[in-house]
């Protein structure tokens, strides 16, 4: 660790506590104020350690905030992608601390986007500030952060688009990601891709009375339930006719080399309160939540969810429903198939609207590339040993968007936990990892442009 960075830490932590302080909430409007406040914020921090060219690149939605610092156009240029906006908090209640009022203990920052993704994002601007401070930029790097990740993006790919010779580098960068233990540092090196819907069963034209009802209409909660239930087998393999078509199969040599990342069930189960692991038939939990595509259900609801009683069949009931998907899987294929196999199995007596919402494209990037090597020697550098390749179970439906528009390859040097609870309350990222994403990202940038010069 740099001296430079050793005498701020307090100051750095400082100021990542004042952001996450700014309720950031892309999905709900009452918080687009705050969402414009985080930009205003990191537009300041990144022109207070030297950022150049600094903007608010307005969108149809909420503002990019971009800037640079270009040292020679001779030397390779690096594009750093992250987001400034957070999930809601909801629900408050289980929250120990509240969700912006952001606490340290036990070594860890308590708050909304601590870890997803203000922490890393902050890592970014922190390690260029050390950088300034410790020889200046070895190359090139460009800073492009969205405020609508977590509501799918919809602005990002206009914006790419639009703005190609402005956007051009040779690399990207991102920090949304993890390590596999902060004793066992990894790259993740694949993503899946994700798929997501709302639908809605709708039965009779009121809510009914289930007594003077009940048993002579068909109740759309009650179809909804035994709808989504069909949607597995026994093995808990996904019934939808040609869903896995294209899914790439590993071989078995792939399989066991994923097999020597440390991983334990029972560990995994006492992380989260289980008593048994859960999953399709065949295949180990880490494949599970990486190489296997998924349907679950995030949301359902209907009837009458208040105190007491109230005995209605209700006209309505809705649910969102998500998958994640591998190669060679398309977003645009599997919703196709996802909506004609869900109004074919609905029952008469009910009709079924399917309403798509964002998806995105499963990815694998390059373990052979120059950067992959730069990120991987810069960890091994700092962390003492060398990280492992991984495939992670979420979704950055912009890395496949950014190899397409700007045939850019991503190295995803992320350094959360996945027991940091994001999207969950109690949201958290370490002290250490924060810090260690600084010391870390600027080896990734001398490497990296040490090697492009060789």
């Amino acid at each position: 660790m740099t001296s430079y960075l050793e005498s701020n830490q307090e100051r750095f932590l400082s100021e990542l506590l004042d952001w996450l302080r700014i309720p950031s909430v892309s999905a709900d409007p009452k918080f687009h104020g705050d969402v414009l406040k985080a930009a205003d914020y990191l537009k300041a921090r990144l022109e207070e350690v030297g950022v150049e060219n600094v903007e608010l690149c307005q969108t149809a939605g909420n503002p990019i905030v971009y800037g640079d610092k270009l040292i020679d156009p001779s030397l390779p240029t690096v594009l750093v992608y992250g987001h400034y906006d957070v999930q809601p908090a909801d629900p408050y209640e289980l929250w120990t601390s509240p969700p912006f009022e952001p606490v340290v203990k036990d070594g860890k920052i308590y708050a909304r986007g601590a870890c997803d993704d203000k922490g890393q994002v902050y890592m970014h601007v922190k390690a260029f500030e050390v950088l300034m401070q410790d020889g200046g930029m070895p190359c090139n790097v460009k800073f492009m952060f969205e405020g609508e990740e977590e509501v799918g993006s919809s602005n990002l790919g206009i914006f790419v688009k639009a703005n190609k010779e402005k956007l051009k580098a040779d690399v990207i960068l991102i920090s949304d990601t993890g390590i596999l233990a902060n004793d066992v540092p990894s790259i993740e090196v694949g993503l899946r891709g994700l798929s997501y819907h709302e639908v809605e069963v709708t039965g009779p034209n009121r809510d009914l009375h289930s007594g003077l009802y009940g048993g002579a209409v068909a109740n759309p909660i009650n179809v909804l339930c035994q709808m989504i239930a069909s949607l597995h087998d026994e093995n808990n393999h996904i019934t939808i006719p040609a869903f896995y078509d294209n899914v790439a199969e590993l071989s078995a040599e792939d399989r066991a080399e994923m097999a020597k990342a440390p991983h334990s069930d029972d560990e995994f189960k006492q992380s989260i309160g289980l008593t048994d692991i859960y999953g399709e038939k065949g295949y180990s939990s880490m494949e599970r939540t990486s190489i296997r595509p998924t349907l679950d259900v995030n949301g359902i609801w209907g009837g009458y969810t208040g105190e007491g009683a109230k005995t209605v069949i209700a006209s309505k009931a809705y649910a969102k429903i998500s998958m994640r998907l591998v190669p060679h899987q398309t977003a645009d294929e599997i919703t196709a198939l996802f909506r004609q196999h869900f109004i074919s199995i609905a029952p008469s007596g009910v009709t079924v609207k399917v309403t798509p919402h964002h998806g995105g494209e499963p990815v694998v990037t390059p373990t052979d590339s120059v950067a992959y090597k730069a990120a991987a020697d810069a960890m091994e550098t700092t962390f003492g040993t060398r990280p492992i390749p991984t495939r992670g179970g979420g979704s950055i439906p912009i890395v496949a968007m950014f190899k397409s528009e700007l045939g850019l390859d991503t190295v995803l040097l992320g350094f959360g936990l996945d027991s940091d609870a994001i999207h969950s309350p109690n949201e958290h990222f370490g002290v250490f990892n924060f810090m260690k994403g600084i010391e870390t990202i600027p080896h990734f940038y001398r490497n990296y442009a040490a090697a492009m010069k060789a």
